[in-house]
């Protein structure tokens, strides 16, 4: 008896699919993907279409050790097959999918499986069909195809009978999906997401997020706000490392004293100094009068030292002997002054590699170091985006809403995959903008600039079915000829015509676009 000869004995023994009229309980799908987005979207879109049970797991160990416990509690007749659908490469801890599947099998598991990657080559796709794998996807996907595979083979691998899916079954006897009918396609997002306004949870001291790691930041900053500790922020440019800086200080005891802010990478090496300890009259040319300083006017307050890392090697053992001693001299002074002040530090820098390369000191880092606060990029906590799309339209349309603006699902489809290496700062910039020279309309695609129509997954639809070559073989200069002027036609069309944008949209130089169009006869060049 085959592998697959056992899961149907299987299948038929625990669901008595020897008799037609029977009531039959579909086998469960077990979701293995690190996106948490993602597997959200997939999960909650495959329970309401097909009405099965989804079990979602963020990593391939997690997803091991339940169906261990599964496989534990029952007996090899009464096993129960499943279907797996995992990721191929995950981030935390260098985990694999196809690797999961060998465990799986080894451990007696019954299963059939359906890998997806963003990162699709021949090798990963040939290694996915030596296991057995039913189907390789190439992210990004439509959730309908993903159906339409899980039916499929439940159906041809597990022998479930069509009837078994009652309401799914004239989509079972659909004809394949058109990848490129995008009329009638739901897309990863668009069943989950929606623009809706963030409720009084998802507020905390000017920072909005609903996702789990926002409200472990959240949590962190409650818990470390009373004390004086110093505190060292760190996260991307444009996550919000001040708002963070400003909501330890209102939180704290201090707060009825300043709260005093310090670019170090704005402020040049060599006045830098002076800025932060101050200096006596004559300290140097230009100097006509004693200055405080910004520690002294943060005196039994705060200070908040942004970019940290880009700080001068001599100027951070001055900031090491304000930590240690918790006293400043003055520029051109002999004296010390005492201060009382709570040190909080932030940076985009990764200060460990700093360190190692000798750009920051060590024994800084460690005094800096002692309560750390990790702000997520934007493309980490995608399930805010709505959120702040939200908040930053109440703060930019105007009491009379005649100039607010709305966003068609394929739109904030991509706002949402795309990647801000802005983070939320570019997000706000962009509402701002929106708001400004579209208000009173609704965005669509071609309205938002051409570097968020390069994340388009719709645009990848029309090529990255290529992957699957045909059993007759293909003529790949002519493939690739289609290809390219499928592309070129499809970059016209997104930017009406406009052949500088289209240029960008490719990546390629505008004449030799130009010269491409006139080499293919592509329309009429002025």
């Amino acid at each position: 008896m085959n592998e697959f000869q056992y899961l149907h004995t299987s299948f038929d023994q625990n669901y008595g699919l020897g008799n037609a009229t029977a009531t039959t309980k579909l086998p469960d799908i077990y979701l293995v993907e690190d996106d948490r987005v993602l597997g959200t979207t997939i999960k909650k879109y495959l329970e309401k279409k097909l009405s099965l049970n989804v079990h979602f797991f963020l990593t391939p160990t997690e997803c091991l050790l339940e169906l261990d416990k599964k496989i534990k509690s029952e007996t090899v007749v009464n096993q129960t097959p499943f279907c797996l659908i995992t990721d191929i490469s995950f981030e935390v801890g260098g985990s694999d999918g196809l690797l999961l599947i060998d465990l799986l099998k080894e451990r007696g598991h019954q299963f059939v499986s359906i890998v997806m990657t963003g990162f699709a080559s021949i090798e990963t796709a040939i290694n996915a069909t030596k296991k057995g794998v039913f189907h390789y996807l190439t992210k990004p996907f439509e959730l309908e195809i993903l159906t339409e595979l899980v039916t499929r083979a439940f159906i041809k691998k597990l022998n479930v009978p069509e009837s078994a899916f009652n309401a799914m079954e004239a989509q079972i006897n659909k004809p394949t999906v058109v990848l490129n009918n995008s009329a009638s396609t739901t897309h990863l997002f668009q069943s989950k997401f929606k623009i809706e306004s963030p409720g009084a949870d998802d507020i905390f001291c000017g920072m909005v997020g609903r996702s789990k790691q926002m409200k472990q930041v959240f949590e962190r900053i409650k818990k470390v706000a009373a004390s004086d500790s110093t505190v060292f922020i760190s996260g991307p440019s444009g996550t919000g490392k001040e708002l963070v800086a400003n909501a330890l200080h209102n939180l704290s005891t201090r707060k009825s004293h300043n709260m005093v802010s310090v670019n170090c990478g704005a402020i040049p090496s060599e006045l830098l100094e002076s800025e932060l300890f101050g200096h006596e009259k004559g300290a140097f040319t230009g100097a006509i009068s004693s200055r405080k300083g910004r520690f002294e006017m943060a005196h039994r307050g705060s200070i908040f030292l942004d970019e940290i890392g880009d700080m001068p090697l001599l100027l951070q053992v001055k900031i090491l002997r304000v930590l240690q001693n918790r006293v400043i001299e003055r520029v051109g002074s002999t004296e010390t002054t005492d201060i009382d002040v709570r040190i909080i530090t932030a940076t985009h820098r990764n200060l460990e590699e700093a360190v190692s390369e000798g750009n920051f000191r060590e024994d800084l880092y460690y005094r800096l170091n002692v309560i750390p606060i990790k702000i997520p990029a934007l493309k980490e906590r995608r399930e805010d985006i709505p959120l702040m799309i939200s908040y930053f339209l109440s703060k930019f349309v105007s009491a009379d809403l005649r100039n607010n603006v709305e966003f068609d699902d394929e739109s904030l489809e991509l706002l949402i995959s795309y990647d801000w290496p802005g983070n939320v700062r570019e997000l706000e910039n962009l509402i701002e903008r929106l708001v400004i020279l579209k208000g009173g309309s609704l965005i669509k695609v071609n309205d938002l600039p051409a570097k968020f129509l390069r994340a388009n997954p719709v645009q990848v639809e029309s090529y990255k079915s290529l992957i699957s070559l045909p059993e007759v073989g293909v003529d790949l200069k002519q493939l690739l000829s289609d290809i390219e002027d499928s592309l070129i036609n499809q970059a016209l069309e997104v930017t009406g015509g406009n052949k500088n944008q289209a240029s960008k949209l490719l990546t390629m130089n505008r004449t030799t676009l130009i010269e491409k169009m006139k080499k293919k006869g592509f329309l009429q060049l002025n």
